[in-house]
C-alpha cells in the first residue's frame, strides 16, 4: 500500500516566510541598482516571487479545507498564512508603486526602510522555524520581540520621513504624494510581519 505523504503546515508557513525574505532582499537590490529604464522588468521579477507565494498559500488552504486533523486550529493557521501573504503582497506593491509613480531617483530614507524590512523578514523566518516547537520553545518569545523592536524602529523612521517630506519638499507636491504613498506601503510590510508574530504568540499562549 502506498501512503500519501502528510502535508506539513509548519513547512508551508516557513516557505511563505522565505518568499517574503527573498522579496525583501530583491527590493534592496532594486533600490541599490535603481534604473528607471529596467524597472518594469524588476516589477515582473518581484511578481514571480509573489506568484510562487500565492501557489503555496493556495496549497495550504486546500489542505485546511479537506483534512480532518491539523496541528493547531484551522483558523490560527489561516490567520498566520494570511498575514504572511500580506507581507509578500506589500513588498510586491512597493516595487509596483515605484513603477506607477515613474520614480526616477530613490529618496534616501527608502534605503533605510528597506534595510529594516530585510531584518524584519529574516527575524520573521526565525520565528516561523521556531514556531513548530512553540509548546516547548524557550526562545520563541525572544524571537518575536526582535520583530516587535524592528516594527518600532520602522515607525520612528516613518514619522521622521513623512515630516521631512512635508517640511523640505513643499514645492514638490508630486514628490510628496509619491513618496508618502510608497512609505505607507513600506511600513505596512513590517506591520504585517509583526501581525504574523502576534498571532504566533497568541497561539502559543492558548496551547500552553
Amino acid at each position: 500500500m502506498i501512503f500519501k505523504e502528510k502535508f506539513d503546515y509548519f513547512v508551508a508557513l516557513e516557505r511563505m516566510g522565505e518568499f517574503a525574505s527573498q522579496e525583501a532582499k530583491l527590493l534592496v537590490e532594486i533600490l541599490e541598482e535603481f534604473d528607471p529604464a529596467t524597472l518594469k522588468q524588476r516589477v515582473d521579477e518581484m511578481h514571480e516571487i509573489e506568484n510562487a507565494a500565492d501557489d503555496q498559500i493556495h496549497e495550504l488552504f486546500t489542505h485546511i479545507a479537506t483534512e480532518f486533523l491539523t496541528p493547531i486550529e484551522r483558523e490560527d493557521i489561516a490567520m498566520i498564512a494570511l498575514r504572511l501573504d500580506d507581507v509578500v503582497d506589500y513588498i510586491d506593491d512597493v516595487v509596483q508603486q515605484l513603477y506607477m509613480y515613474d520614480i526616477q531617483e530613490i529618496y534616501q530614507p527608502a534605503f533605510d526602510m528597506a534595510s529594516i524590512i530585510v531584518r524584519a523578514t529574516d527575524a520573521l523566518c526565525d520565528c516561523l522555524v521556531e514556531f513548530r516547537n512553540f509548546r516547548k520553545s524557550k526562545v520563541l518569545n525572544d524571537k518575536i520581540i526582535v520583530v516587535n523592536d524592528l516594527e518600532d524602529e520602522a515607525d520612528h523612521l516613518y514619522l521622521r520621513t513623512i515630516r521631512d517630506l512635508f517640511k523640505n519638499y513643499v514645492d514638490s507636491p508630486v514628490f510628496i504624494l509619491s513618496w508618502q504613498n510608497i512609505f505607507l506601503h513600506l511600513e505596512r510590510c513590517i506591520d504585517a510581519c509583526e501581525s504574523a508574530t502576534d498571532i504566533m504568540a497568541t497561539v502559543a499562549l492558548k496551547n500552553t
